[in-house]
């Protein structure tokens, strides 16, 4: 339930509970999304960029990576949060239909449900019929399934999502290798990208309750490992290729 905090203007709704848990894991997920798309598309042009110092090809493989992993995390996740909705669908029907059919008993495992949670049985039995009477299955769904019919995960939102925050981190890489003369290509790419996935796991660990200093010497010290692999491999194969 959702609690008033009360301003100048009037009375507000404040998020509590499943709606700010919901928002934070869109938040995360977010972040996590554009972490993916600065990773994959800096390993991509820096890798490009050890082989040869023409922009085209660099361009061109950066917005490829750009777009291929975009459409890769939007098909993704259609597919999981589909899968997810499918499966709340299934047991939305469900207990509909054991409400149909045995309403008294469904009464009886709500108000144990409350009981469970630390009332008496007197007030967990009239708040399970008051509920029942007001809206049975969002009261069941609620305390069991912790699920609220009118908000089911959207699968088409969250597949726009998890593009949008890809491509934003993807072309933190892409516009400051391209924007950069060649003698500092490499080096600015790099400082733009540890630093960027410095901010991203600062927040990761901020909304995750951690601690944000290591979780911010994690994903730099990999991400540069994974930049110094990637620029060696290009400048090898370039070599031996040219």
């Amino acid at each position: 339930m959702s609690e008033a905090v009360s301003t100048e203007g009037g009375v507000h709704p404040e998020p509590h509970g499943g709606e700010l848990s919901q928002r934070l894991n869109w938040l995360r997920a977010g972040v996590l999304g554009a972490n993916d798309g600065i990773v994959s598309t800096a390993g991509i042009v820096v890798g490009v960029a050890g082989a040869t110092a023409e922009r085209a090809p660099i361009a061109t493989a950066g917005v490829a990576g750009l777009v291929a992993g975009a459409v890769s995390m939007a098909l993704g996740e259609y597919v999981s949060v589909s899968s997810q909705r499918d499966s709340e669908r299934a047991q939305l029907a469900k207990e509909r239909r054991e409400l149909r059919e045995a309403p008294r008993e469904e009464l009886e495992e709500l108000t144990e449900l409350y009981e469970e949670k630390g009332l008496s049985r007197e007030t967990a039995q009239r708040v399970a019929v008051e509920l029942t009477e007001h809206d049975a299955l969002a009261a069941h769904v609620d305390a069991e399934l912790h699920l609220d019919p009118e908000e089911l995960t959207s699968p088409w939102r969250a597949a726009g999502a998890s593009a949008v925050s890809f491509v934003s981190g993807a072309l933190l890489p892409l516009i400051a290798i391209l924007a950069t003369p060649t003698t500092w290509r490499v080096p600015v790419t790099v400082a733009v990208v540890l630093l960027a996935l410095g901010l991203a796991g600062w927040i990761s660990a901020r909304l995750g309750g951690a601690t944000p200093r290591r979780a911010v010497l994690r994903v730099v010290v990999g991400g540069a490992l994974g930049l110094a692999v990637t620029y060696g491999i290009g400048w090898l194969i370039g070599g031996a290729v040219g």
